[in-house]
């Protein structure tokens, strides 16, 4: 693909975003700035990306010339040094195609991860529970920090409800795609006569939000201490550690008990708060989006069956790009790097795509 004029595009706007960043009064307001930056640091990362790769496409130009010579030494010293010079160029690539997406700020944040038990009694929440630890692990591949905000384990060992915080380098680029019902068939422990069932859990991904972001108004808060209830020791079921915050407006609620101190729950349930309030602003932007990108990387929207897992044939299946994997093992293991990779290259596609028409 020719990035020539997209190149040309990202120039010219970095030296218009340079130019707005000398003006004296460019930091006044906290909330553009930030912005701003952020788009500056981005469109650096491009153009110095674009330089290697343009550097490495000479450089494997001027190897392919000499592997042709007359030279024998020379031929295989350049026959040799392609293949590393290929292999980056693969990887160049793709890192180049990515960086000429518009950027979405929320890509470069931490997350906050929901999962939730769906259809299936305990079945559904011994699989939420599965899918906690795959994305824990998955975390752990990637180096990125998993921590636990708030739970609901079920009777059976699986948790009706979990809300983690995950918190490393572009987390949010990567989770985003995981939105959506995740639907398991197989044969419970339970099941008697050998049959399949079929339970889901919802996940949610939400990207962390910002003071700058969302401003939570005292007046707009109703701030509850509570008994903490279920499982987690002596001081969890003996103290009023729990917190319910109420956001007035809209009505909605959030419930944290897993801190150690009513402080600690107050604190992360503003966090959560924060986060689902800026996760619904914006799903209401996003309904400028195009019909043909939604139905590529998804809504986002709980109710939308995102990925299939059925254990009897070891088989994953996401349902948005059509893909199948045999790696079940892998898969809840925390390898899904594979359904990342190819949901992450159809969307450079179809969005680069975009960019061409606009």
């Amino acid at each position: 693909m020719d990035y020539g004029t997209l190149i040309e595009k990202r120039t010219a706007r970095l030296t218009e975003i340079e130019r707005m960043m000398e003006d004296p009064g460019f930091f006044s307001d906290q909330r553009n700035s930030t912005h701003y930056m952020r788009e500056h640091r981005g469109l650096k990362k491009l153009l110095n990306l674009w330089d290697e790769y343009q550097q490495v496409t000479s450089d494997i130009e001027g190897n392919e010339e000499l592997a042709k010579g007359d030279d024998a030494d020379f031929a295989t010293m350049a026959q040799e040094e392609l293949v590393p010079l290929r292999e980056r160029y693969d990887v160049l690539g793709q890192e180049v195609q990515y960086a000429l997406l518009p950027r979405d700020e929320t890509e470069d944040r931490d997350a906050l991860l929901e999962i939730r038990a769906g259809a299936g009694g305990d079945e559904a929440s011994l699989f939420a529970g599965e899918i906690m630890n795959l994305y824990q692990r998955y975390s752990e591949k990637r180096g990125w920090k998993c921590e636990h905000l708030e739970s609901s384990p079920s009777d059976v060992g699986g948790y009706k409800e979990v809300i983690l915080k995950i918190t490393g380098e572009e987390v949010f680029r990567f989770l985003k795609y995981e939105s959506g019902v995740h639907r398991v068939q197989r044969v419970p422990a339970t099941e008697t006569q050998g049959r399949i069932h079929t339970s889901t859990c919802t996940v949610a991904v939400l990207p962390e939000a910002e003071e700058i972001d969302f401003q939570l108004r005292p007046e707009d808060l109703h701030i509850q201490a509570t008994r903490s209830g279920g499982s987690g020791g002596q001081h969890v079921n003996t103290t009023d550690s729990a917190v319910q915050i109420t956001y007035l407006p809209t009505g909605l609620q959030v419930k944290c008990q897993d801190g150690r101190s009513q402080t600690q729950n107050k604190a992360l349930g503003l966090e959560i708060l924060r986060a689902k309030l800026f996760e619904i602003a914006q799903r209401e932007a996003q309904d400028s989006y195009s019909a043909q990108r939604k139905s590529l990387i998804g809504s986002g929207d709980r109710s939308e069956k995102i990925r299939t897992y059925n254990f009897p044939q070891s088989r994953v299946t996401d349902h948005r790009i059509n893909y199948t994997s045999h790696n079940m093992e892998g898969i809840m293991s925390g390898d899904i790097y594979e359904f990342t990779d190819h949901l992450q290259k159809a969307e450079m596609e179809q969005r680069l795509a975009e960019e061409e028409l606009d």
